[in-house]
């Protein structure tokens, strides 16, 4: 399952095309529960991308500098070591 939460967005459809309308102030928030798959691998020289997809067909990307992949990796290795999530 897949939520957007969408902000101050405004777009107007005209001619199957896409504008946006008003000021640039849109912020947006994805979320991506029951994920069935997740892959990590290398974007660009200088990135990590993880991957994640439902059984919907739903999908989100995240590209991350290496330091920010290892905080991601400490974090979940603590919550094996620590808490009852990964029993």
């Amino acid at each position: 399952m897949l939520t957007l939460d969408l902000s101050e967005f405004t777009i107007e459809l005209k001619d199957g095309s896409i504008k946006n309308v008003g000021p640039t102030n849109k912020r947006a928030a994805a979320k991506l529960f029951d994920v069935e798959e997740a892959e990590a691998r290398a974007f660009g020289d200088k990135r990590v991308k993880l991957v994640f997809g439902d059984g919907e067909g739903n999908e989100v990307q995240v590209a991350l500098f290496p330091e920010e992949a290892r905080t991601i990796r400490e974090g979940i290795e603590a919550l094996e070591a620590e808490g009852p999530v990964f029993e």
